[in-house]
């Protein structure tokens, strides 16, 4: 039987065909949404879809008109020469001048997403499965080192120099802007300019292993000063709180040094993220967790189960009480 008319249908059986077209309206805002741009090249990247597609539309719109013109309303027999200007006309120049004006619009304005930075430059590369960051202020001799999170000030066009380690990643914030791939070998650059602070979510766009869907990080616009001043104070050695000695000595106990760098401490590993500040971030293992202390506890205790394929060992074999103390210096660590 040919299904019942809208208005034969109950409430429940209404709301339930609407059901599709309000998901798809929910995607359209939110931290992680391009078509809800909190930057100038998210602005331009979404003129862009929204041009490109009217110009869809239309084209769609004139090549069925006329299909249903000539198949259903003006079905009279038409002369050689009007059919071969139909198809000429309608097939061939309406497109290709229409699909040509829009091609040529939309190469003239990706150029902008290739402009210089005004100062700061950010290097970040892509690891298994996490992300090594670097910031550069001008005229820096020696970067601030962070991971799993990009801080950015608002209003001012930062600068990416990206590469990775061993696969191909790409690097997305879709709310800033496009994306740009990361190669191993190879450095590839994108700038973007935020302009309303606040905390967006990037993600690896191109499938990269075992752990792809987990590699994600924080992307945080803060206002200029205010960004000065996190940058001044993540450049300064670590801070640990006070009463979190037995989570230390587990920490250098356990050999976690040797992979971990924490500044201002014995520890210098270049293996794994940098914790020289990880308790004053917004994500923990790459946006797998939060950061409280629970969660730094079940990260150090089920780490393959929560990464599959990461380099981190499990710390199974700590007790409650260690697992414990060892959360609350890593949380210490602001």
């Amino acid at each position: 039987m040919p299904p019942a008319p809208c208005h034969r249908l109950s409430p429940p059986a209404r709301a339930l065909r609407a059901l599709p077209l309000l998901l798809i309206c929910a995607a359209c805002e939110g931290r992680q949404s391009a078509l809800d741009p909190a930057g100038e090249d998210a602005a331009v990247l979404l003129t862009l879809f929204t041009v490109m597609l009217i110009g869809a539309v239309i084209l769609w719109l004139a090549m069925n008109g006329m299909f249903y013109g000539f198949t259903r309303v003006h079905r009279s027999q038409i002369s050689k020469t009007t059919a071969n200007s139909i198809v000429i006309g309608g097939g061939i120049l309406l497109p290709t001048l229409l699909i040509g004006a829009l091609l040529g619009w939309g190469l003239s304005i990706l150029p902008d997403h290739q402009k210089p930075g005004d100062g700061l430059r950010i290097r970040v590369i892509g690891e298994q499965w996490w992300w090594r960051v670097e910031y550069w202020p001008e005229g820096a001799d020696t970067p601030v080192i962070s991971a799993n999170e990009i801080r950015l000030p608002a209003g001012q066009r930062t600068e990416f120099t990206l590469t990775s380690d061993r696969v191909i990643h790409s690097f997305w914030i879709p709310a800033l802007g496009g994306k740009m791939d990361m190669f191993p070998g190879r450095e590839t650059t994108l700038s973007l300019k935020p302009e309303k602070p606040g905390v967006y979510r990037g993600q690896c766009a191109e499938l990269c292993g075992a752990s792809h869907a987990w590699m994600a990080f924080e992307a945080v616009v803060m206002p200029p000063g205010e960004f000065d001043a996190w940058l001044e104070q993540e450049a300064a050695g670590a801070q640990p709180a006070e009463g979190t000695e037995e989570g230390r000595d587990i920490f250098f106990r356990e050999g976690c040094a040797a992979c971990h760098t924490i500044r201002g401490t014995q520890a210098q590993g270049q293996v794994g993220p940098d914790l020289t500040h990880v308790g004053s971030r917004h994500s923990l293992g790459a946006g797998r967790l939060g950061v409280t202390m629970e969660e730094f506890a079940a990260f150090v205790t089920h780490t393959e189960d929560l990464k599959p394929e990461v380099r981190m060992p499990a710390y199974d074999h700590l007790s409650e009480d260690e697992r414990a103390a060892l959360a609350a210096y890593l949380k210490g660590l602001e």
